[in-house]
This record gives C-alpha cells, structure tokens and sequence, in this order.
C-alpha cells in the first residue's frame, strides 16, 4: 500500500521527522502521485485544510504559525488559554490548533507514535501533531468525539480517518445525507461534509485513548472557542461517549449556553435542550451516543443502527432533514 512521499525540506526539525510539510500543507494523502516541491507558506494552510479558497492569516499570528509549524518548541500550558481567544474564524482556529505544543506527555506520544509505526503502515509519513476539527465553518450541527486515534487521525492529519470507529461514523452521516461517501480512508480522499462539523475536546492521540483531566482542561479554550464561532449556525450536538459530554458541559456555559440544573448524566439516547442565555441568540440541542468505538461496536454496546438514529435525530433538530 503505498504512502505519502517523503519531501527533504531546508530546515528538518527531528520532533516532526514523520511529518512530511509541504504533503500535509498541500492535502496530500495515500494515494497522491505527486506533491510540490514549492515552500510551503502558513498563510494558505488555513484553506487547504478546509477545502477552502487561500487567503491570508492576520500579522498577529503569521509569525507564530512560521516557527510552530517547523517543529519549534513551545511547551507552555498557556497557550490554547491565550492564543484561542484572539482567533477569529474556523479556518484560523484549525491552522491555529495544529501548532499546539502544550502538553508534553501528549506530544511525546504523539511524535514516538508517529516513528514507530504499525506494521500495516510503515510506508506512511505519520501526520503526528494535533488534529483540527473537520467540516463546514457554518454547520448546523457538531458531532464531538474524543481523540485522535494514535494510528487514525494521528497518521492522516483528519479526524475520525483510517480507523474503524470513523468507518463506522461517516458510513452513518453518509446513510442520512451528511456526508458525500461512506468511507474516509485519507485527507484528500474527496470526503466532503455537509452542515456537520466533526470536533474533539483533545486534539493529540493519547497513550490508551485516556487523556488526563489537566490535559482535557488545557485543551479545552480550543473547543470552547470553536463553538463560539460555531454559534450563529449551530443548532444541534451529538456528543459520542461519556468524556466529551463531561468536557463539554463547561465549554457550552463558557460559549453563552444556560445549561439545565441539574445537569443530565450521559446517556445513549440523553436529550438536553438549552436555553440561549443571550437576546437574539437560538437554543442548543445536545444529544448523547455511545462512541463507535471497536469495542463498543464488537460488544454490541453500540450499533450501526444506533448511531443513525441518533445522528438522524440530531440532523432533524438542526434543520438538516
């Protein structure tokens, strides 16, 4: 099976010496017959990895985006708390997020991860860096997950690709009309989504898919301020599994949601409607779902079925359907 070519660039930082640039810039993918050998610039990253017309970064963060993109050290807890404020579009924020070198333990993991690799993928030039939200910038409904998988998202630079439990979440958006195939194998595959946006509380892969408590809270401004430029489109949640409906109930009271005392224990099936909290502003819906991951699937904990349902129910409430 062949990978994503190898490019030599002027300045190879070793941390990231399974990250191809100029291929991860470009949307390269398994599969790509050729990539450019231009340099790279950070200030159209933000459209390729949206599918998205090329435009410019504001001054503020074009510096920062330069040095974090080849592998710079930044290591400050601060950061996502600091810089997710100042962002002010989805593209932004995902050109943004990838940068992000806050959290040692995920990033050691991530980068090791990336260097060993699975049998199964060993010709692959793992993307190995945090791994932004996908879909349209004014979708209707959110679907949140957990992480990255180690050796899914964290080698194809998407979310919920190339492993199984994203099998079997674009095979149901694609079943009710969100997404345009059922199957998402690699960035650049040609998968589209359509009025949902998919989004993690921890955008690293974390050893045995169990992020910390301290790291879950630092990554937190990240999606608390994805959900605020969400804001004017969103109508609807589907949370998959018991860690993001814990991380996000303070990320939707931060966005200006009023959320319902008391607050609802997840649940396969939870329905929890929201209250705009501001004049003007629409209400939220948020559901609850069982994650697809391959255990849950295999135990029958969750089925494909499931899954349907409840993203149909979520689609429905979000004027989708």
């Amino acid at each position: 099976m062949p990978g994503q070519k190898r490019l030599k660039t002027a300045k190879h930082d070793k941390s990231f010496s399974t990250v191809n640039y100029e291929d991860a810039i470009n949307g390269g993918g398994e599969g790509a017959n050729s990539v450019s050998n231009a340099a790279a610039d950070p200030d159209d990253l933000r459209g390729d990895l949206r599918g998205e017309p090329r435009g410019e970064l504001r001054g503020d963060l074009r510096g920062d985006l330069r040095g974090d993109l080849r592998g710079e050290p930044r290591g400050d807890l601060r950061f996502p708390a600091r810089r997710a404020p100042l962002l002010t579009t989805v593209p932004e924020l995902d050109a943004t997020v990838i940068c992000c070198r806050a959290c040692p333990r995920l990033v050691e993991w991530r980068e090791e991860t990336g260097r060993v690799k699975r049998k199964a993928f060993r010709e692959w030039d793992y993307w190995a860096r945090p791994v932004p939200g996908f879909g349209p910038s004014d979708a209707a409904l959110a679907v949140i997950g957990l992480a990255p998988a180690a050796h899914g998202g964290n080698r194809t630079g998407r979310i919920f690709t190339g492993d199984p439990s994203g099998d079997v979440l674009y095979a149901a958006l694609h079943a009710i009309g969100l997404a345009s195939q059922p199957g998402s194998s690699h960035r650049g595959d040609g998968l589209t989504l359509h009025g949902v946006r998919i989004t993690v509380p921890v955008h690293c892969a974390p050893p045995q898919n169990r992020p910390t408590t301290a790291e879950r809270d630092t990554c937190r401004p990240w999606l608390a301020r994805e959900l605020q430029l969400l804001r004017p489109s969103l109508r609807a949640v589907v949370v998959l599994g018991g860690f993001a409906w814990q991380a996000l109930m303070p990320v939707l009271s931060a966005a200006g949601w009023q959320l319902p005392r008391p607050r609802p224990a997840f649940g396969h099936g939870t329905e929890m409607r929201l209250a705009a909290g501001e004049e003007g502003r629409r209400e939220l819906y948020v559901l609850g779902c069982y994650h697809p991951s391959q255990r849950n699937v295999s135990t029958k904990t969750v089925t494909p079925a499931m899954i349907r349902d409840i993203l149909r129910r979520g689609a429905g409430l979000a004027g989708l359907l």
